[in-house]
């Protein structure tokens, strides 16, 4: 993903920064320090997604910002689409519980997203919960990794075992969380739907696009990135 931010600067702006946040100015000339880190929708609904530095992800649409501005949010898409497949978005096996019961924090709080641009080979479901003392250790360093190495072909989804929606909003903002949760109604249903051989927290299972387990409760880091780089 860094690799595509570079690539999308130079076609809008001739020349390549070293820092992952950014100066964006919107149109009434007011400055933001942020990281842009997927783009979604098409014309006048293209949308960026931004890291903020307080850690939370916001959502902002590229008319909202000046011109030179929005065309980098453009060339971004346009790589973007150049390196994905033509799996792209195709039907998956998960679609009938995901689609349209997604959440993702946005300005502190979980709010309905869709998922657009569907990973081309994999999901990695997350499975955790912030009553558990493991979770709590290893969360952090999952974001890094989402950060770091998020790309076209997997994308993260959490599956609460939190008690309720309240715990599963506030696990969210205190760990900063940057991917998708499924909504905390339809984990059962998912749970059921797909039996992953959970049988403890945290458990990370990667999954390839028509159910298959690829890994399973896999928590070295180091292994993940090689399944999903």
């Amino acid at each position: 993903m860094k690799v595509i931010l570079l690539l999308a600067l130079l076609f809008a702006c001739q020349t390549v920064l070293d820092a992952e946040f950014e100066t964006w100015t919107n149109q009434e000339g007011k400055v933001a320090e942020l990281e842009l880190i997927k783009v979604q929708g098409e014309g006048d609904a293209l949308e960026g997604v931004f890291n903020r530095k307080n850690g939370n992800s916001i959502t902002l649409k590229a008319n909202s910002f000046s011109a030179s501005d929005a065309e980098r949010i453009k060339a971004f898409a346009s790589a973007l689409n150049e390196s994905s497949t033509e799996v792209a978005n195709k039907p998956t096996i998960f679609d009938s519980v995901l689609d349209k019961n997604l959440v993702l924090l946005e300005n502190r709080k979980l709010e309905t997203y869709e998922l657009k641009q569907k990973p081309t080979d994999f999901y990695v479901f997350y499975f955790t919960a912030s009553w558990c003392p493991p979770c709590q250790a290893f969360t952090p360093d999952l974001v890094r990794f989402y950060k770091k190495h998020k790309n076209p072909k997997f994308e993260i989804v959490l599956i609460s075992s939190d008690k309720n929606e309240v715990d599963m909003e506030e696990y969210a903002k205190d760990k900063k969380m940057p991917w998708p949760q499924l909504k905390f109604s339809e984990v059962k249903n998912f749970e059921s739907q797909f039996p992953l051989g959970v049988s403890g927290i945290p458990a990370v299972v990667v999954c390839d696009l028509n159910g298959k387990i690829i890994s399973q409760k896999e928590r070295d880091l180091d292994v993940l990135q090689d399944l999903l780089k």
